[in-house]
């Protein structure tokens, strides 16, 4: 064992945090960690993972789910793609490989959703392969300790930690070694304001004694991203119902469900609303009766959202209802209470509107 093994796994032992993923050696439930923690800090996860799990405790069960169901469990999450290529994957598996979880670093490469990152983790922790994870965690323990300099989320910032990981990963036991780095990362060697003090590294540290902690690793240029901009309407046509349509395929949040949406160049207002056809159906003549006093600003990995709602209300007759039906709108009991599978903006207006505007 080298002296980087043998420090941070010590250090490991003695401060990991008790987590449910890693009381088993079972590469579904890894799977299913690792993927929800891709875009969601520890504490935010464990609750979905535990309620994903209790509902789909084996990849038979996943892949025997309607996808809509799978989505509904998901909700609030995000990056819905995730759940879509995890259902993909359990039916592949049950399919391909009569349900036995691949347990190797190159078929686990093959499976949709599952990357090099994820791979490692699964191949590493269930199989003792030694496949050096590399994530945003392990890039910054490695580029402070060993000065590495390539720009973070590069080509050539992940060969440089993956050939310099690989040369000291503990090859007898390799899941635990990358999960020591991981939770290194996530615990002491922090983006801000790091435990330099306290760290078991701090003598030998390339960016503690070169004063290049806040500089390392080297931060990837800002992208560029779209913006759109939605006008919601929350149309009520009585009985308790609203108003719903499905998202598209091939753009954000696809197949999930969301309130009647008027997407233009910019946020709508009530002259324009009301002149829209979705809000002029048969002979009614509905009201625009609330504004939500706030628009939304959602931020995605390449868009930035615009949003406002307007509620609408008046409709009442089978008339208005047909023309709905007949369009791409649905009227739907309230999502809050079926539990239907709906995008996060419409899900953050819906729970606005349940604390806000009771009697409306």
């Amino acid at each position: 064992m080298n002296d980087f093994q043998r420090k941070i796994i010590q250090w490991y032992n003695l401060n990991k945090r008790d987590l449910p993923w890693r009381q088993t050696l079972d590469p579904y439930r890894i799977w299913v960690s690792e993927i929800i923690l891709q875009q969601t800090r520890v504490d935010q996860g464990l609750a979905y993972y535990e309620r994903f799990i209790a509902r789909f405790p084996d990849v038979r069960q996943l892949a025997e789910a309607d996808e809509q169901e799978v989505l509904s469990v998901w909700k609030g999450l995000g990056y819905y793609s995730r759940a879509r290529n995890m259902h993909h994957t359990a039916r592949r598996i049950v399919q391909e490989y009569a349900g036995v979880f691949p347990g190797s670093y190159h078929q686990l490469l093959r499976l949709k959703g599952i990357g090099k990152y994820t791979a490692a983790a699964i191949a590493s922790i269930c199989s003792h392969e030694p496949v050096p994870v590399v994530d945003g965690n392990v890039v910054r323990v490695f580029s402070r300790i060993f000065g590495i300099e390539a720009m973070a989320g590069t080509t050539a910032s992940f060969n440089k930690v993956w050939e310099r990981s690989s040369a000291l990963i503990d090859r007898d036991d390799p899941g635990t070694y990358n999960q020591a780095v991981m939770e290194f990362g996530a615990l002491c060697c922090k983006p801000a304001n790091p435990g330099c003090g306290q760290c078991i590294f701090r003598n030998d540290c390339f960016a503690f004694g070169n004063q290049m902690v806040d500089r390392l690793p080297v931060k990837k240029k800002e992208i560029s991203r779209r913006e759109r901009w939605f006008t919601y309407l929350y149309v009520r046509v009585g009985g308790g119902k609203v108003l719903m349509q499905q998202r598209p395929q091939g753009d954000i949040w696809q197949n999930l469900w969301e309130l009647p949406l008027i997407e233009a160049d910019h946020l709508l207002g009530p002259a324009e609303v009301s002149a829209h056809p979705v809000v002029n159906q048969g002979r009614e003549r509905p009201e625009i009766i609330v504004v939500n006093p706030k628009d939304y600003r959602h931020i995605l990995t390449h868009q930035i959202i615009h949003a406002r709602f307007y509620e609408i209300s008046g409709y009442q007759t089978g008339e208005a209802f047909e023309a709905f039906e007949a369009g791409d709108y649905r009227v739907m009991e309230d999502p809050l209470v079926t539990g239907l599978p709906v995008s996060r903006l419409t899900d953050r207006y819906l729970h606005w509107r349940a604390g806000n505007m009771q009697g409306l």
